[in-house]
């Protein structure tokens, strides 16, 4: 569950800065939209950051905010969430402090911002959710290779550190 943003002292806003990103640009972080929902994600991830990106754009009335996964407001906020299930999958925390992961995540998103609501009677067939887990989670294991395909480069060496892995665990 995410703590009350609303109860931080006065200098809390030192403690989570905007999540910059490689191209210079930054998203709005919980401290920036209190009351949003707040989408965790991959930011050494550039496949990741992208998405991200573009769902910032999708939100025009500013119902979300952004944090990296690797960023401290996460352990501190959603104690409950592993580096390992975070890692595995974007996260939606809505303003309850629920949390919602991958295709339930997207779900979320879809009943959420106005691109999306075409998507959202699919993604709610009654039964589908493992289905959308399975595609969701098809893509998420391919993220890194998605990157490289498209001549991208992750921060540091985190492309390479979790191909390296992936392709060992499925044999590519």
């Amino acid at each position: 569950m995410i703590s009350n943003p609303n109860s931080a002292s006065p200098a809390s806003p030192a403690k989570l800065p905007k999540q910059g990103k490689p191209d210079g640009s930054s998203l709005p972080s919980p401290m920036d939209r209190p009351s949003s929902m707040v989408v965790i994600f991959d930011g050494k991830c550039s496949f990741c950051t992208k998405q991200v990106k573009r769902l910032n754009r999708w939100d025009g009335k500013q119902r979300l905010s952004y944090v990296s996964l690797h960023d401290p407001w996460v352990a501190t906020h959603c104690p409950e969430l592993t580096s390992e299930m975070l890692l595995e999958q974007m996260y939606v925390i809505d303003r309850a402090g629920n949390s919602f992961g991958g295709a339930a995540a997207v779900r979320v998103l879809s009943k959420t911002l106005p691109r999306l609501w075409i998507l959202a009677p699919l993604l709610h067939i009654p039964f589908s959710l493992p289905l959308w887990q399975w595609m969701y989670m098809v893509v998420a294991r391919r993220r890194y290779q998605l990157d490289k395909d498209q001549g991208e480069v992750c921060e540091g060496d985190t492309c390479e550190i979790h191909f390296g892995k992936k392709r060992a665990r499925t044999g590519d």
